[in-house]
């Protein structure tokens, strides 16, 4: 029970229990005080993932629970905050699906590989895709009118885009690294 009790197994709980408030505020009417609020836990959430990774590895509490929990904790914050930005007009639901079922095959993957006895950290361009996501989202969520530079969103969307080309290359690159574990399972 103590590795479970760690500071970065708490932080990736800790993001998982701010979807739901999430959902909460994107699911109110959105004025700009609103929007800020949202912005606000959305952007401490995301934190907490950089936060939890670096005290891991600093005090090596690095656990097997966290290796899964937290990549779990990220792919649900980011494809809450994709989903609930589709109806407020904010992203192409075609950039989401393609996000979604990413996630959903590399957490396959992930368990598939667990099944075997291999536990898969996120490798690096999947870290550096969860934060050009982060920011996308959080340019993507920033409300509307609140500051004088008009092209947040439009930067958020850049983002997303080059977050959805890394997705799609560490996907690849996940299958490429998985498949004599693919190819062992498959003999007779």
């Amino acid at each position: 029970m103590k590795q479970l009790a760690t500071l970065p197994n708490i932080l990736t709980g800790l993001r998982f229990a701010m979807i739901p408030v999430l959902i909460v505020l994107f699911s109110v009417p959105q004025t700009k005080a609103i929007g800020l609020v949202t912005f606000f836990v959305f952007v401490f959430a995301a934190l907490t993932d950089l936060v939890d990774g670096y005290l891991a590895r600093k005090y090596q509490s690095e656990s097997t629970l966290g290796k899964l929990m937290d990549p779990l904790a990220d792919k649900v914050l980011v494809t809450t905050a994709l989903i609930m930005l589709i109806p407020m007009e904010r992203v192409p639901a075609w950039v989401c699906l393609l996000i979604i079922c990413r996630e959903i095959i590399i957490t396959g993957f992930r368990g598939f590989a667990a099944s075997t006895g291999v536990v898969l950290p996120a490798g690096m361009i999947g870290k550096i895709k969860s934060n050009f996501q982060y920011f996308a989202i959080g340019f993507l969520v920033f409300p509307l009118g609140v500051l004088p530079f008009p092209y947040l969103h439009e930067i958020g969307l850049g983002l997303l885009y080059i977050s959805l080309i890394m997705a799609i290359w560490s996907g690849v690159e996940y299958f490429y690294n998985l498949r004599s574990i693919f190819l062992e399972t498959a003999k007779p």
